[in-house]
């Protein structure tokens, strides 16, 4: 005979059991089943934004590729862009899928998404450059759309993400931006970096262990069928053309050099503005956060005001705040010098014509 306490143990245990497994949306069976449809969910936003990307870039959204960038079996990736036409996000041509309007308006949300987190987690965090994109990779699915637009109201609304891509607006305006590739630059020519390609992984870290960033010079100084010659910084290297087509480039006027040096806000007299154009990689965590705050962002024009009586700090007319940076601050930050300073530059720092 079964002894009645080892009975209702047993019984109690069962009741713990099945509660835990089918309780009303905290059970294990719930929970499960959101984690199913949110899988389901992402998956279908990540062959979307796949559509766009290839559309972007001016190739065909296939089967294999779809497949391929989000490592699933064909028949997996044929299912999804069944859904998404049948969403009305996707329409098929025979070359393959094309986005409808609403689906193109999806998918930039998803962009603006990445790119902001990417932004903050360049601008606000210590997180080291190789893990922003996996990071935004996630949160581009967890944040809805009132919530990007907070961020981005946080982040000064950034027209531009880290690597330099263009982060679409919250009504999905996106600006014109550079094709030309430094496996496609002319040798004998300098260029700026304007974007680094940050998929693969491996590639983008062989580029940032490079030295090369955004807004970072470069002399062509040749090419052949396989590799890209360049000089920067007193050193000349050769770059893989594969690696090198992850690099987008401006090229500058000819008689620019590579080592010419970058003009700063410590370049821009009393009485004359700037456009900045970024942030030094060598300014980081709250002194980066600091300068965001105040405005410092691409786009944003400066005026020198007036320097202290001891030259340091200098006060800087800031979307129309006054605002007093030290020496090194102003050095972190770089100018375009607009047409009145590039006229009649005066040679001296602010603190000599004090």
């Amino acid at each position: 005979m079964v002894d009645p306490l080892i009975a209702l143990a047993a019984f109690g245990a069962l009741v713990t059991l099945l509660a835990l497994l089918f309780w009303p949306g905290r059970g294990v069976v719930a929970r499960l089943d959101r984690m199913s449809h949110l899988s389901e969910r992402v998956l279908l936003e990540d062959a979307l934004k796949h559509v766009y990307t290839c559309e972007s870039v001016g190739r065909t959204c296939t089967l294999e590729s779809l497949a391929g960038r989000l490592e699933i079996s064909r028949g997996r990736a044929a299912d999804l862009l069944s859904q998404l036409a049948e969403a009305e996000l996707t329409y098929n041509e025979a070359s393959g899928p094309r986005l409808t309007e609403a689906g193109r308006a999806s998918a930039l949300q998803l962009v603006r998404t990445h790119r902001l987190w990417e932004r903050y987690l360049a601008d606000r965090t210590g997180v080291p450059a190789g893990e922003w994109h996996d990071r935004a990779e996630r949160m581009e699915h967890a944040l809805s759309t009132e919530q990007a637009d907070e961020l981005a109201a946080r982040l000064g609304h950034p027209a531009w993400d880290p690597h330099g891509d263009p982060i679409p607006t919250s009504g999905g305006e996106l600006p014109a931006i550079e094709r030309l590739t430094l496996s496609g630059a002319e040798p004998g020519r300098t260029v700026e970096i304007v974007h680094l390609e940050d998929e693969p992984r491996e590639i983008y870290d062989a580029l940032l262990e490079d030295g090369l960033d955004v807004g970072s010079r470069l002399a062509v100084t040749g090419r052949d069928g396989t590799r890209v010659r360049v000089r920067a910084r007193g050193r000349e290297w050769a770059l893989d053309r594969v690696v090198a087509r992850n690099v987008t480039v401006r090229q500058l006027a000819e008689g620019e050099r590579a080592d010419a040096p970058v003009a700063t806000l410590m370049d821009v007299r009393p009485g004359r503005s700037a456009r900045v154009v970024g942030i030094s990689p060598a300014c980081k965590g709250s002194q980066r956060r600091r300068l965001l705050d105040l405005g410092v962002v691409r786009g944003t024009v400066i005026e020198t005001a007036f320097p202290s009586a001891g030259g340091d700090p200098i006060a800087y007319s800031i979307r129309g705040a006054l605002i007093a940076l030290r020496r090194e601050q102003a050095e972190w930050i770089r100018v375009e010098l607009l047409d009145a300073d590039t006229s009649d530059a005066d040679p001296r720092r602010p603190e000599e014509v004090a």
